[in-house]
């Protein structure tokens, strides 16, 4: 199948589950430093990895990817990991991603992925956003890249694999922990502080 890279596009997932995963940095010796992993080397990151993603993705599940999905292999190992993984595979494009990630056989490749799930719109980003499209209409925000380093909101959360114990994350899951942070993301922060100091000033 030939993946047709674009921008954005809209998804509304088929009759699954929806899982939700980010920077697994496939073949990236360097991440098990950096992100502090619990691996000896690359050949194991990789194994395990490929299990944890199995071990609870099934063949009829749709995941979305939000980019860094490898770095360092070659493109015939970068293509064997990717067919060993169950689900129907979106990409939203990492700083990461070259060639040999992107032109594998995606269902679908762009720069951000909207997607209507657990009666909420949910918009996909590799990079994380202080302001989003919707945000104050109640739409959520889903990123990699940061790898743990911020913190989430009570709209957005980092769904890379080293906040999620190296596997994919159920959108429900997802969901269910913006609504278990009580701070706000920042636009909307910024608004309700701006609005209190209006009626101080009034």
């Amino acid at each position: 199948m030939k993946t047709n890279q674009t921008h954005h596009i809209n998804l509304t997932p088929p009759k699954g589950t929806l899982w939700l995963t980010a920077d697994h940095h496939f073949g990236h010796g360097g991440s098990i430093g950096q992100s502090q992993r619990p691996f000896r080397d690359v050949a194991e990151m990789d194994r395990m990895l490929i299990e944890a993603w199995n071990s609870v993705v099934r063949p009829g599940d749709t995941v979305i990817h939000a980019g860094d999905f490898e770095w360092g292999h070659t493109p015939e190992r970068t293509a064997a990991i990717f067919g060993s993984l169950r689900g129907k595979k979106h990409l939203v494009i990492g700083n990461h991603d070259r060639p040999r990630v992107t032109s594998l056989p995606w269902e679908s490749v762009q720069e951000r992925l909207t997607v209507h799930a657990g009666g909420r719109r949910i918009v996909c980003d590799h990079y994380p956003m202080r302001a989003w499209p919707g945000s104050f209409r109640g739409v959520l925000h889903v990123h990699g890249h940061t790898h743990g380093s911020l913190p989430g909101t009570s709209q957005s959360c980092d769904v890379g694999v080293d906040v999620w114990g190296y596997a994919p994350a159920r959108v429900e899951d997802v969901i269910a922990r913006m609504e278990a942070t009580t701070d706000l993301p920042e636009e909307r922060l910024r608004a309700a502080d701006r609005e209190a100091e209006d009626d101080v000033a009034e």
